[in-house]
């Protein structure tokens, strides 16, 4: 397989805010990364952190602002999304041809120590084995921009090491990660932000509150 290179990817946030329900988790929240950069998001439990990270992804939208993405993106999500019932390898496998990389799972599973599982029914997985596999998913996909929500949770030692290699790796690359984490991880040099320096004053859920419709008596 020839080397992976991910030149001119770009991720920008332009003073965006998030809305949830009838909360409105943070406002003016901007940043920009390029090739080869990493961002730590920070904050407390209900804060927003996975909110962040599923608008970057596109799951949700924004509820004002604007979201630039140049490059795919790979998204870490806790619900492992892969079939059960078959093996690791044939469920990772099934997400290589589905990304356009038929055959990464093998690198993937390498990378993530999960060769000896790769004939295991992924129902039979523990759930540190089920984290690890959730990562060489997203190794799999090969997409310039990586969003990885808790990504050490669950992990033993000498898999944070591994994670951190694989983190590392993507970013001499060319690469974007930006990481959701309760915990410090030994990436060295980077960026934090914290989402709470973006939670919205009462001012501004005073206007939020102008913007709803009124209801008229029928």
């Amino acid at each position: 397989m020839a080397p992976i290179s991910f030149q001119n990817t770009v991720l920008t946030c332009d003073n965006i805010a998030c809305l949830r329900g009838d909360r409105l988790l943070f406002t003016h929240l901007s940043f920009q990364l390029k090739s080869g950069e990493v961002l730590m998001i920070k904050g407390s439990n209900g804060t927003g952190k996975t909110s962040l990270l599923r608008l970057l992804a596109g799951f949700l939208n924004p509820f004002s602002g604007k979201i630039t993405r140049q490059g795919n993106i790979a998204f870490t999500d806790e619900a492992l999304a892969l079939d059960r019932d078959i093996s690791l390898e044939k469920a990772l496998a099934y997400w290589a041809a589905l990304d356009g990389q038929r055959g990464a799972e093998k690198e993937a599973m390498d990378k993530m120590a999960l060769l000896p599982l790769a004939q295991l029914p992924v129902r039979l997985l523990s759930t540190g084995q089920r984290k690890r596999a959730v990562l060489a998913r997203l190794i799999t996909a090969h997409a310039p921009i990586w969003l990885l929500d808790e990504p050490a949770n669950g992990l033993d030692r000498l898999s944070v090491k591994r994670l951190l290699h694989v983190i590392q790796d993507h970013l001499e690359k060319g690469g974007i990660a930006l990481i959701a984490s309760h915990q410090a991880l030994d990436l060295d040099p980077y960026p934090e932000l914290s989402i709470e320096d973006f939670r919205p004053s009462l001012e501004s859920q005073s206007i939020f509150w102008d913007l709803e419709p009124e209801i008229s008596p029928s």
